[in-house]
């Protein structure tokens, strides 16, 4: 019987019932803290044999604490907040879950277009004030979108603004221009799609910024930027400024610098928060992701411990 220990808030929160099924595989279960405090998760960490893990980070120190630990299952995609290195070293494998999001994030990349460009936020709090006047939106059938990082989630993007009408445009340093093509979207530099498109969505990952003071300026007057990625592709301070002098119409995100603590982001000011709509990192909560997210992931956790290879692998422990 192996101890599986849990940070990731939503595993087994869907349709599925996930920890019967690791208690049938004959595992326990172990529920931490999703913020991945050390201090929290030391006691935790000493028992599990394998740790299905959420967005906080996984450090060197993390992984000395778990000296029985043998797989590290992200619940999600990206794996930049793991120190796969030390994971590597110490022999624990890691695995993702990917794809498994990919069209509720699609989804509400483009319900955050629309919100953005129709002001829907601003509308519905206006009128519990009391204030019924009408702000003048704009049609996402007549923009020019621009998605940086052509992979599933953006190709999923792609895909609806077909029925929208909208002219697609794409970039990608890992996909051919004829692969972007070929996938629906034209293909341009990462330059010229921030100087071409009228709305700009963000799915790369992160580790860098996208979004900083000299791009935004060259951004076309009255942009609107979306962001359901990560909150260091964007400069945070740029974007305020821009969206106060005018540059940009609009900014929407799934997620900010502090994530879910978030509270003091300048995006978060009074004077903009007309042309500001940020939801609190739910982009991938649909019944469904969770789902695909957590069976895919204790499908790995239970592949390696019993000693088989994970369906998922990122990267294989060495000791």
């Amino acid at each position: 019987m192996g101890t599986i220990l849990i940070t990731s808030r939503s595993f087994s929160d869907g349709d599925l019932d996930l920890v019967a099924l690791a208690n049938t595989a004959g595992h326990r279960i172990m529920r931490g803290p999703a913020h991945h405090d050390l201090g929290e998760l030391r006691a935790h960490l000493h028992g599990a044999d394998a740790w299905i893990a959420g967005t906080g980070p996984i450090t060197a120190d993390h992984l000395a604490a778990a000296p029985r630990l043998k797989i590290i299952a992200r619940y999600g995609v990206g794996t930049e907040s793991v120190d796969l290195a030390a994971a590597a070293e110490r022999g624990v494998t890691v695995t993702n879950t990917p794809g498994a999001n990919a069209d509720a994030v699609a989804d509400h990349t483009i319900g955050l277009m629309l919100a953005a460009l129709r002001f829907v936020a601003d509308g519905d709090r206006r009128v519990r004030a009391g204030d019924w006047s009408v702000r003048r939106g704009r049609e996402l059938g007549a923009a020019t979108v621009g998605i940086v990082g052509f992979g599933r989630i953006g190709q999923g993007v792609a895909r609806r603004l077909r029925g929208f009408g909208s002219r697609v445009v794409a970039t990608d340093p890992f996909l051919p221009a004829e692969r972007i093509r070929d996938l629906g979207a034209e293909s341009l530099t990462l330059d010229e799609l921030f100087r071409t498109a009228d709305v700009i969505t963000l799915h790369t990952p992160g580790g860098q910024c996208l979004l900083d003071a000299e791009r935004l300026s060259a951004v076309r007057t009255g942009g609107v930027i979306v962001n359901t990625a990560r909150p260091d592709l964007v400069d945070e301070d740029a974007v305020a400024a821009a969206l106060r002098d005018g540059r940009l119409a609009g900014f929407a995100a799934d997620t900010l610098a502090g994530d879910t603590a978030a509270t003091s982001s300048p995006l978060l000011a009074d004077d903009i928060a007309p042309l500001v709509t940020v939801t609190p990192h739910l982009g991938a909560q649909t019944t469904q992701a969770v789902d695909n997210m957590g069976a895919m992931s204790l499908d790995d956790v239970i592949a390696v411990l019993r000693g088989d290879e994970p369906r998922f692998l990122v990267r294989k422990g060495t000791s």
